[in-house]
């Protein structure tokens, strides 16, 4: 039986800027961090990865969790353009709020980049901006 959405996972090229935004920028929490050395075979079968090293965390944020990793290995290549929000696969990571324009306006002060201001819809005020490594964040805030 599955009980509900526990976390989603995205990954970083810096871990520490990525805890900070998340936690102090955002308002999340380290729930715990952890990781592996190169040559852990546990880890390679469960990634799909060879060779592969980590750092991670799980941070909480209301009452689910994003989890946070920075691979040393294997080498990857630097992102050089923002993934655009219609290829296949995750898009983005959508946090409710309330008082969506407060949110947004402190948000845009501590340096997130949004599309937009936030748009009213049919039940809800939402708007898209991006964390430090250009992942889409949208904010939400339900009105009726």
């Amino acid at each position: 039986m599955i009980k509900g959405f526990h976390h989603a996972a995205i990954s970083t090229p810096d871990l520490e800027r990525c805890i900070a935004f998340y936690t102090q920028t955002i308002g999340g929490e380290v729930a715990w961090e952890f990781g592996w050395e190169r040559g852990t075979p546990e880890a390679d079968a469960v990634t799909g990865l060879s060779d592969s090293a980590c750092r991670a965390a799980m941070l909480k944020i209301g009452d689910t969790f994003l989890e946070v990793f920075e691979y040393s290995a294997p080498a990857q290549a630097a992102r050089t353009e923002l993934r655009p929000v219609n290829l296949h696969g995750i898009t983005h990571v959508c946090l409710e709020v309330t008082d969506i324009d407060s949110e947004y306006q402190r948000l845009k002060a501590a340096g997130m980049q949004f599309n937009t201001a936030p748009m009213a819809q049919d039940g809800s005020s939402m708007v898209y901006g991006r964390d430090p490594d250009g992942n889409v964040v949208e904010l939400i805030e339900f009105t009726g």
